[in-house]
């Protein structure tokens, strides 16, 4: 087999997520929404997916919602924020987190050390005597 012929292109992004593309296959190792496969499957290719165990889905959730951030700073879109939410969400269940319970941690916090409201940068700590 020549792999000149066979084998186009590996590259891997900023977030590690490799993908692998031969003359009809693209492989990647990388997290997606439910839907996804469908999608694929309606625009006449084929999904080849694997359902990961509770740690695996943890540790791609984590690598999913960095790879969302990046995206974020980059662009500053809405669309990315809600993809981090949409992370956020799937990390708490599988934390066995509820929305109502992180809302309540969240709550207790801003209580605790305030919000982001007054937008305050700090600049020093100047110890008092």
């Amino acid at each position: 087999m020549n792999l000149g012929e066979r084998y186009i292109f590996i590259s891997s992004n900023r977030e590690g997520v490799l993908s692998l593309k031969t003359s009809n296959t693209i492989k990647y190792d990388k997290l997606i929404r439910d839907r996804i496969p469908e999608i694929i499957e309606a625009a006449g290719s084929e999904a080849i997916v694997e359902t990961l165990d509770k740690d695996n889905f943890q540790k791609y959730l984590d690598i999913k919602l960095r790879e969302e951030m990046e995206e974020y700073l980059e662009d500053g879109s809405v669309e990315e924020l809600a993809d981090m939410v949409e992370v956020i969400y799937a990390l708490l269940d599988c934390k066995g987190v509820s929305l109502e319970e992180f809302e309540r941690i969240r709550i207790a916090k801003v209580n605790e050390r305030g919000a982001f409201k007054k937008r305050l940068l700090l600049k020093e700590v100047i110890k008092k005597r």
